[in-house]
C-alpha cells in the first residue's frame, strides 16, 4: 500500500491565453488612411461618378414628384360598404299560417307566395259580405223604382191641380160676364115692366071712359103680364148666374186645394227620393265591405314585392300571425339597386363632387369595379346615429366628423347577384 505522500499529483490544464496581437504602428495607420483618402478622391474626381449622382438625384426627384402627383389625385376611406335596399315583408292580416313556400338566402321573382294564411274566415267573410251587398243593392232597386212612380204621380197632379186652377178661374170669369148681361137683362125688364104696367093704367082709364076698345085694354093686360113674366125670369136668371159664380169660386177653392196637396205631393217625392239616395249609399257602403273582405282575402298570400334574396326569416308554419308582423327581408341584388356608401373624412370632400370617376376595390370579390359618384348626403353621419353627440358641454373636444358619399356602380360592372349589402370596400375618388 503506497503512502499518501508518494502520490503524484497531475497538474490542472490552464486556459490558453491568446496571443497578443501587434498593433499597428504609428507609420502603417497613416498609410492606410491615406490609402482610402486616395480611393475617395479618385471616385469622387470622376466624371462618370458626378454624372452618376446627378442622374440619382434627378430620378428620385422625379420619382418623388409622381408619387405626390398620385397621392394628391384621389381620396380613399376604409370606412365604406356596399349599400342596398331592404325591404321588410309583414303580413296584412292576421291568421294561421298554413304553408311556407321559401326558405333562407333562396332568390325569389317579385310576385312570388311567400307565406300561405289559412283563408277559411275570410272566405267566410267575403261570402258575407256579398250577401249583404246583394240584399242591399235589391232595396236600393226597390227604392229607386218608386221615385219615377211618385214622380210622374206627382207631376200629374200637380198639372191636373193648375189646370183646375186655370178652368175655376176662367169659370168665375165667365159667370161673371154672364152675370153682367144678366142684371142688365134684369134692369131693361124692370124697364120694360114698368112701362106695361104705366100703360096698363092709362089704358084702365081710357077703358072705363070708354074710349079705347076692350081688345086693345086686353092687349095692354097681356102685355103688362108678359113684361111682369120677362123680368121674373130676367132676376131668375140673373140670380142663376150669381149661383155660378158663387159655384165657380167654390170650385176654384177647391183646385187651389188640389194645387197645395200636389205641392205637398212635392215634398213627399224628396222624402222618396232622400229614402232611395240613402239606400244607394248602404248599397256602396256593402259594395265597399265586400271588396275589403275579397283584398283581406287575397292578402292572405304574401307576396314578395320585389325580386331579390330572402333573408332574416322567422316565420314557421303554424304560427299565428297579427296584421304587421314582419316575417322576412328580400334584399333585391341587381345592378341597380346595389351602391357604395363611403363615409369620408370632412376634410376629404373639398375636392369631391358628383359625376366624378371612382374605382371600387371589393374585399369579397378581390375584384376592382368602376363608378361615380352620385351624391352627397345632406348631413353627418352623426346626425343619423341613435345617440348623436352632445357638443354643448364644457369638454368639447372638436372631431373630425364623416360625411356619407354614395357612390354608384357604372353599368355593366356588377355581374348578376355577385355583391351583397354590407360587404366592405375600398374606394378611390379621381378628383384629378
Amino acid at each position: 500500500m503506497e503512502s499518501p505522500s508518494s502520490v503524484v499529483t497531475e497538474p490542472k490544464p490552464q486556459p490558453e491565453v491568446p496571443a497578443p496581437q501587434a498593433q499597428p504602428s504609428p507609420a502603417q495607420s497613416s498609410a492606410d488612411s491615406e490609402s482610402r483618402y486616395q480611393r475617395r478622391a479618385e471616385f469622387l474626381g470622376n466624371p462618370g461618378t458626378k454624372w452618376g449622382l446627378i442622374l440619382a438625384g434627378l430620378l428620385i426627384l422625379v420619382a418623388v414628384f409622381f408619387l405626390w402627383r398620385y397621392l394628391a389625385s384621389y381620396e380613399s376611406t376604409d370606412d365604406a360598404q356596399i349599400d342596398g335596399h331592404v325591404n321588410a315583408v309583414s303580413a296584412r292580416v292576421s291568421g294561421h299560417v298554413i304553408k311556407l313556400n321559401v326558405q333562407d338566402n333562396q332568390y325569389v321573382e317579385k310576385g312570388t307566395v311567400l307565406v300561405e294564411i289559412d283563408p277559411a274566415d275570410y272566405e267566410v267573410a267575403v261570402a258575407k259580405a256579398r250577401a249583404e251587398y246583394a240584399d242591399a243593392q235589391a232595396q236600393a232597386s226597390a227604392a229607386g223604382i218608386n221615385v219615377p212612380i211618385t214622380d210622374v204621380s206627382t207631376s200629374s197632379q200637380v198639372s191636373g191641380a193648375q189646370g183646375g186652377v186655370s178652368g175655376a178661374q176662367a169659370g168665375i170669369e165667365a159667370s161673371r160676364q154672364q152675370f153682367e148681361a144678366a142684371k142688365s137683362q134684369v134692369a131693361e125688364a124692370e124697364a120694360n115692366n114698368t112701362k106695361a104696367q104705366n100703360d096698363l093704367l092709362r089704358y084702365k082709364m081710357l077703358i072705363d071712359k070708354q074710349e079705347i076698345s076692350q081688345q086693345q085694354y086686353d092687349q095692354a093686360v097681356d102685355s103688362a103680364q108678359a113684361a111682369a113674366a120677362a123680368l121674373q125670369a130676367a132676376r131668375a136668371n140673373a140670380d142663376a148666374y150669381a149661383a155660378q159664380i158663387k159655384q165657380a169660386q167654390s170650385k176654384l177653392e177647391q183646385a187651389d186645394a188640389d194645387l197645395r196637396t200636389a205641392g205637398n205631393r212635392t215634398h213627399t217625392m224628396r222624402v222618396i227620393q232622400a229614402r232611395a239616395q240613402s239606400a244607394q249609399a248602404v248599397a256602396d257602403q256593402k259594395k265597399a265591405a265586400l271588396d275589403q273582405a275579397e283584398l283581406n282575402l287575397q292578402y292572405t298570400k304574401v307576396i314578395a314585392p320585389v325580386s331579390g334574396a330572402v333573408s332574416n326569416r322567422t316565420v314557421e308554419v303554424g304560427q299565428n300571425l297579427q296584421t304587421g308582423q314582419e316575417m322576412m327581408k328580400v334584399i333585391p341584388l341587381d345592378e341597380a339597386d346595389i351602391w357604395v356608401t363611403a363615409n369620408f373624412k370632412e376634410t376629404q370632400l373639398k375636392n369631391i363632387k358628383p359625376g366624378q370617376a371612382v374605382e371600387i376595390e371589393v374585399d369579397a370579390t378581390g375584384k376592382t369595379y368602376k363608378g361615380h359618384v352620385d351624391s352627397i348626403a345632406g348631413a353627418s353621419g352623426d346626425r343619423f346615429s341613435l345617440l348623436p353627440a352632445e357638443n354643448a358641454t364644457g369638454n368639447y373636444v372638436k372631431v373630425v366628423q364623416r360625411i356619407p358619399v354614395k357612390l354608384v356602380f357604372d353599368k355593366g360592372e356588377i355581374k348578376s347577384h355577385e355583391l351583397r349589402p354590407g360587404m366592405s370596400v375600398l374606394p378611390k375618388v379621381w378628383i384629378k
